[in-house]
């Protein structure tokens, strides 16, 4: 699981609605994200004249400290961008007005996509959070909605389409990793598409393993459908190359497409040539 919590506030604090998905881990560096379903035409009422942005700025950091301290938490990064940093912000369309005062929060492990989590965030605004507004007079979360929030999340369509396949799955991979040992494939994943993985395949990499590579990657590249991009990793003091593979086929959650992508590991002499496009090939005669 790598989206650990979701909370839903205003920004003016009301705790309206807050979900632990799984237990945090230890000792590893967490995004807490931020998505901004307030009204666009609602204004800040304060001024940054003359000196007040570096009190703003004092106050600011001063409380997140102490929460920090109090949640035996340490805060080594805050990121601030101003809203026309990303033009997907700027587009015209259902998304881009909401009604209300609504904060959403989620915490994370820091390789997945974020434009793919703020998708998911905004099928469960569309879904559940903007029926429940202004959220300090509504009613709770219903049992089926909360099944609703965590199937989002948790991808249940994409997880459940490759359980089951899983078979197939299993005897191509097999095929591949004999085939392909020689030029230094170590091991393959499938993931959801926020990068989350679904799917471990070979023997030499867990779970957590991968988890710790993903971590070790870095910023991960734009794919468009059906291409790849590889990266440098690290897993034990030792590098291992990443090859990340745009599926081009999926699942469509209320209408949101989500496709899966197909991680390859391997040795940094490796040499893969096409062998990316033809595992992806037949994993999609599989799973599409």
């Amino acid at each position: 699981m790598t989206i650990y919590t979701f909370s839903v506030i205003t920004s003016t604090g009301y705790p309206y609605y807050d979900l632990h998905i799984k237990n945090l881990p230890k000792g590893i560096k967490l995004y807490l994200r931020f998505f901004d379903f307030t009204e666009k035409s609602l204004k800040p009422n304060i001024s940054l004249e003359s000196g007040k942005s570096f009190e703003l700025n004092a106050g600011l950091i001063s409380a997140l400290f102490e929460f920090a301290r109090n949640m035996d938490k340490k805060i080594k990064n805050l990121e601030f961008k101003s809203r026309t940093d990303d033009p997907l912000e700027n587009l015209t369309s259902k998304h881009r007005t909401y009604r209300g005062d609504v904060l959403i929060t989620t915490q994370t492990e820091t390789y997945l996509l974020h434009k793919s989590i703020r998708q998911k965030v905004r099928l469960i605004y569309d879904a559940v959070i903007s029926a429940k507004i202004p959220l300090d007079s509504s009613g709770d979360i219903t049992n089926a909605e909360e099944k609703k929030i965590i199937e989002i999340l948790t991808d249940k369509q994409a997880r459940n389409r490759v359980q089951d396949n899983s078979g197939n799955i299993r005897m191509s991979s097999n095929t591949f990793l004999e085939e392909m040992k020689d030029y230094g494939l170590e091991g393959i994943c499938i993931t959801s598409f926020d990068l989350s993985p679904i799917m471990v395949l070979g023997e030499k990499y867990s779970f957590k393993d991968i988890e710790i590579i993903l971590r070790n990657i870095g910023a991960i590249p734009i794919i468009d459908p059906l291409e790849w991009k590889y990266r440098q990793s690290f897993f034990k003091g030792s590098q291992v190359w990443v090859y990340l593979i745009n599926s081009g086929i999926g699942v469509t959650v209320d209408g949101l497409f989500e496709p899966y992508f197909y991680l390859l590991f391997a040795d940094p002499q490796s040499y893969l040539g096409e062998f990316p496009a033809n595992l992806a090939s037949e994993f999609n005669m599989i799973l599409g």
